[in-house]
């Protein structure tokens, strides 16, 4: 498998295991223990468990950074306050605003990425919404797409 179509396997896998923690009141283990449990029901190798465990801790460690997402994402939307935002999009910004801040990968990639992780699990605004707010705060930060 390619490092691209690992790191997009990892971050769908993010998204789900953020999805449920978002939804699930605040276990990051138990949601990475279930999500572990439905994809390897799905695919039994090894590349899919390292996705998946690259994936979990994708999002343990962008949900323990949340409040600082939020908080910078809060000032970009104010017609639609966190709570009000589709929790899939809210946890897919929350996962490219942890990569971009941690360098994890190109912040073009990362945007483009979510982007796509929008239009495949989100709304049908969701894509042009993420979009729209990662693109501003990666601009307001200093960055250039």
């Amino acid at each position: 498998m390619s490092v691209a179509k690992d790191r997009r396997n990892a971050r769908r896998c993010a998204l789900q295991a953020m999805f449920e923690m978002d939804l699930g009141g605040d276990n990051p283990g138990g949601a990475g223990e279930s999500l572990a449990g439905a994809f390897r029901d799905d695919a039994q190798s090894s590349e899919s468990d390292s996705c998946l465990a690259q994936g979990v801790e994708l999002a343990r460690a962008a949900w323990s950074e949340r409040d600082v997402s939020d908080a910078a994402i809060a000032q970009l939307s104010t017609e639609w306050p966190i709570h009000r935002q589709p929790a899939v999009d809210r946890n897919v910004i929350r996962i490219a605003v942890y990569e971009i801040t941690h360098e994890l990968a190109p912040p073009v990639a990362v945007i483009d990425a979510a982007v796509e992780l929008a239009r495949e699990f989100g709304g049908e605004h969701s894509p042009a919404f993420v979009n729209a707010v990662l693109d501003r705060w990666w601009k307001d930060r200093g960055g250039k797409r």
